[in-house]
């Protein structure tokens, strides 16, 4: 099963770009959604086979590869994984669906989409360090391509930053890595054998702050985030889904179990650091955000302040925090998906996306009334308002953070009415008040168009009111994981 997911998109990746002949965009669509179909079904059964009671590994795989090396073909899934693998599925899937369809490319771009998809998969469910990182390496350069070849203006400019910030990141995790098997003296890479808590406290800190500098490049956390709000403004509209709704969770997960889980002790000692480190990420993002014009930049820079929430619910380390950081993962990566879909149409309708030009969009004759609507749907659940996943998703961070962390708590908690400010800024700027007369007669946005928007925001709306949805699978996980703290 587990193998299924990884496989079933990286064996259709090579299909469509491999296959001899010639396959038309249209063909080249329909397979790749069949294959994301396929995968989130499997991704589904997962769930419905998972045991929530149990707080390890399940369905585990192995099988011997390169035995002198340590690598062997690792496999399971826990409540931290589960939901990250069943969302990457289904914002995959909603990214094709939301591709043009006179794309260029089409078969280069469905099967680089296809290839990240079973790597971001892989890498959550690899149980073998250096399995983790051949996974973790694998969407590197399909996104690389999505981005330098379907991009904006400065799309060489934007590509080439994620590049090289994100070689950094896999540099620093493969020596930390070699760095933990080499000094524990473990026979292999896989989880199960490593015993880090003989290592000498120094050294484990050493290990551990390599570690949080690599995820912290991936998540991104300020002063690392540059390359983001560059790859986010040049990437199409599907390539910034993916890339704010999964690729990111590459960072907090990879912080999470190689971090917390491996290096409890140490993880302690540098808990404080890391709560402070969130306050600034999330008021920086949160005051970038306010300043743009651009509704897509202040998006991305919105995603760094909420990935701040993430690293402050693990900071603290409580059962509470920890089930918040899981469902804030899976919220922000619904959440911004959204955003950046229903940006996408308004820039894709009007040809615009400076604030200072587009207004009045919510004008039910001329405008984009069910659009905008969607849009203020999503800026409510960002902003935290009840009823929707964003708020149990921070009210279940502070409430575990508060008690180890009160006064960053409280400052973290000044983010979510920054994130008020700049979203209610872009909303009031871009789609009330009178038409603008420099986008009048703007074409009619068709249900293909809609649908992938409305989709997550009926998903966002029931696990703001059903949160146990995500929160029963993740509890025993994020119990086991602080108990030796």
């Amino acid at each position: 099963m587990l193998s299924a997911l990884i496989w079933i998109p990286i064996l259709g990746s090579a299909l469509i770009g491999f296959w001899p002949g010639t396959i038309t965009p249209n063909i080249s669509r329909k397979f790749a959604l069949l294959v994301t179909g396929v995968t989130l079904i499997f991704s589904l059964i997962l769930a419905i086979q998972f045991d929530t009671t149990i707080s390890g590994w399940q369905l585990s795989e192995f099988l011997p590869w390169i035995e002198p090396l340590g690598l062997n073909y690792n496999l399971g899934v826990d409540g931290l994984s589960l939901p990250l693998v069943i969302l990457n599925s289904l914002l995959t899937g909603i990214a094709i669906y939301s591709t043009d369809q006179s794309i260029r490319r089409p078969r280069l771009y469905y099967a680089l989409m296809l290839l990240i998809t079973g790597g971001v998969t892989g890498a959550f469910l690899a149980q073998n360090l250096l399995l983790f990182f051949l996974f973790f390496e694998v969407e590197l350069i399909p996104l690389y391509l999505l981005i330098a070849i379907w991009g904006g203006a400065r799309r060489g400019y934007a590509a080439t930053k994620f590049l090289i910030y994100t070689a950094v990141a896999g540099i620093l995790v493969l020596s930390s890595f070699l760095g933990v098997v080499w000094l524990s003296g473990a026979s292999s890479f896989d989880l199960q054998s490593l015993e880090t808590s003989s290592l000498p406290l120094k050294t484990q800190i050493i290990l551990l702050i390599g570690i949080l500098i690599a995820f912290g490049i991936k998540i991104p956390l300020v002063p690392f985030h540059t390359w983001l709000p560059d790859a986010h403004v040049e990437a199409s509209t599907p390539v910034s889904v993916l890339l704010a709704g999964v690729l990111l969770k590459l960072g907090t997960y990879g912080m999470l179990r190689f971090g917390l889980d491996m290096f409890p002790e140490a993880w302690q000692i540098v808990s404080p650091w890391l709560a402070s480190w969130a306050v600034v990420s999330v008021l920086y993002g949160a005051s970038c955000a306010i300043a743009q014009k651009d509704m897509k930049k202040m998006v991305a820079y919105s995603s760094i302040a909420h990935m701040g929430y993430i690293l402050l619910g693990a900071a603290a380390a409580t059962p509470v925090s920890l089930m918040g950081t899981v469902l804030q993962m899976v919220s922000h990566g619904l959440i911004s998906g959204l955003l950046f879909l229903t940006v996408g149409v308004v820039y894709k309708k009007s040809g615009s996306r400076d604030l200072d030009i587009i207004k009045g969009l919510l004008n039910p004759e001329r405008g984009l009334p069910l659009i905008g609507s969607l849009m203020i749907l999503g800026v409510m659940a960002s902003a935290g308002i009840p009823g929707m996943a964003g708020f149990i998703a921070e009210f279940l961070v502070f409430r575990g953070s508060l008690p180890v962390f009160p006064v960053q708590t409280l400052l973290c908690m000044i983010g979510t009415g920054l994130t008020s400010v700049y979203f209610l800024i872009m909303v009031n700027r871009a789609f009330f008040g009178r038409l603008s007369d420099l986008v009048i007669n703007l074409p009619q946005v068709l249900w293909r168009d809609r649908i992938p928007s409305m989709v997550l925001a009926i998903i966002i709306i029931v696990l703001g009111v059903a949160p146990a949805v995500v929160i029963r699978f993740s509890e025993a996980t994020a119990i086991a994981m602080v108990t030796p703290v």
